[in-house]
């Protein structure tokens, strides 16, 4: 049988960890015969650190993957099978200035919403495209699994600009909602009992419940959640880096559908927006909150003895990520068929957005790839943000790719977070410029900026 060769860009992330855990406990249906961890030369410190913590790893559990490391791409793609994303442009420091700077003008901050999620996706969706024109050369035939946030508008720039169809996007928002949907019914979440069927956009979807007999429950797990009279209340989620706001419930028990975590920001925003600006205030926004997280992680993964994930790293958010993508190898390699939540070609599955788009659904894992489960039409409450924020990441991958100030505006106009007009613009402008070392498609622009033309 082939071994099989595994490559992750942003090696050195702190999340490595638990995508190695992930591949061992796989390790009967993963036959890996190389591990390559891939970053940069300012990233060079931390690969080196994780790195190690990764071959212990491997080493306790018996296992013989070779891991190597590199700050050479093209050298680790070569007859790649799959290739990971877990990259950040711009490190934290690039995150702190997305949260601080929307906050300093009285609009959200956040890492995927907002003005914050709009720039990080104008820094790395440039070199997603990168990776995948050095794949077309060096491993035609690999997946590439990303769950390098946004998560929805990289996969789409992957598919529908880069032309890799052999891409998945990745998020840990559904496994937490699983979770707390079986806690919710008294079941544990091992018990497999619940059948959910997601649909949306990635930190923009709702989802359903059904039992084992096929009878749905949204509407007892909406009263358990979200009835704040519930005698027994159980939360909707546990997403580390978002306020625990309660929803109102007589909005949601409308919907008849159950929200994600992340749609505070938009049924929610008044006091998502005030909770944030009491963070920036006291200098605590999340991204300076998990800077210090990371660096007590990596003083931690420097201990030589220690050869398993810790369990600090939970408090680093994002957990579930790597063990998803983990998941996702093995069922496309073993065509198991597993029902996973991904972001992927829509195909019809959303009847209220175009066929091509990229969406966040319930899927098929097969060896082909995901196969989207159908959905349908989503009520009027709901279709016409769905439609607005797809509207919205279509013009910020365009505005992207050619660095294009009149797109970057109009993506800025359309979000939902951000209140248009000069306070706007002037907002985006200091954001080009704080990250004009991150933006080599916007320099022409970022000029004008700096030459006073923009004001």
């Amino acid at each position: 049988m082939k071994k099989i060769k595994i490559v992750t860009i942003g090696g050195g992330s702190s999340y490595t960890p638990e995508l190695i855990e992930g591949f061992i406990k796989r390790r009967d249906r993963l036959n890996i015969g190389e591990i390559w961890l891939v970053d940069i030369e300012s990233g060079r410190e931390k690969l080196e650190i994780v790195g190690a913590m990764a071959k212990r790893m491997i080493q306790a559990a018996g296992l013989d993957w070779d891991v190597k490391l590199t700050l050479d791409r093209v050298e680790a793609l070569e007859n790649a099978d799959f290739v990971t994303t877990q990259f950040r442009v711009g490190r934290l420091d690039a995150r702190i200035k997305d949260e601080r700077i929307p906050a300093k003008y009285g609009m959200l901050g956040q890492e995927t919403n907002g003005a914050g999620g709009i720039f990080k996706a104008f820094r790395t969706i440039p070199v997603i495209l990168d990776i995948i024109s050095d794949m077309k050369e060096l491993c035609p035939n690999a997946w590439l699994v990303n769950f390098t946030n946004p998560a929805g508008m990289v996969t789409e720039a992957a598919i529908n600009v880069g032309g890799w169809k052999r891409t998945v996007g990745l998020c840990n928002v559904p496994v937490g909602s699983f979770k707390k949907n079986h806690e919710a019914m008294g079941y544990k979440e091992d018990d497999n009992e619940l059948f959910m069927k997601f649909a949306g956009l990635n930190h923009f979807h709702w989802h359903r419940v059904w039992d084992k007999e096929g009878n749905e429950i949204t509407d007892i797990l909406i009263e358990r959640m979200h009835n704040p009279n519930a005698l027994s209340k159980t939360a909707e989620n546990e997403l580390k880096n978002i306020k625990k706001i309660p929803f109102i419930y007589e909005q949601i028990k409308s919907l008849n559908m159950l929200p994600c975590g992340y749609h505070r920001y938009y049924y929610m925003s008044d006091e998502m927006l005030g909770n944030s600006l009491v963070e920036f205030e006291k200098n605590e926004t999340r991204a300076e909150v998990v800077k210090k997280t990371e660096a007590e992680l990596f003083e931690l993964y420097k201990d030589p003895e220690l050869d398993y994930k810790p369990e600090q790293l939970t408090k680093r958010g994002g957990s579930y990520y790597s063990d998803s993508a983990c998941e996702l190898v093995a069922s496309i390699v073993n065509n198991s068929k597993e029902i996973m939540v991904v972001s992927t070609a829509n195909k019809g599955s959303i009847s209220d957005l175009p066929y091509n788009s990229v969406v966040e659904v319930s899927s098929v894992i097969t060896s082909e790839g995901p196969e989207p489960i159908t959905w349908g039409s989503f009520p009027s409450t709901i279709r016409g943000q769905l439609q607005l924020m797809k509207s919205m990441e279509e013009t910020v991958i365009e505005a992207a790719i050619k660095g294009d100030y009149s797109l970057a505006l109009q993506a800025f106009t359309i979000n939902p977070l951000i209140v248009s007009g000069n306070k706007c613009k002037a907002m985006l402008n200091e954001m080009l410029v704080a990250n004009k070392d991150d933006l080599p498609n916007f320099k022409q622009e970022i000029n004008k900026v700096e030459s006073g033309l923009y004001d």
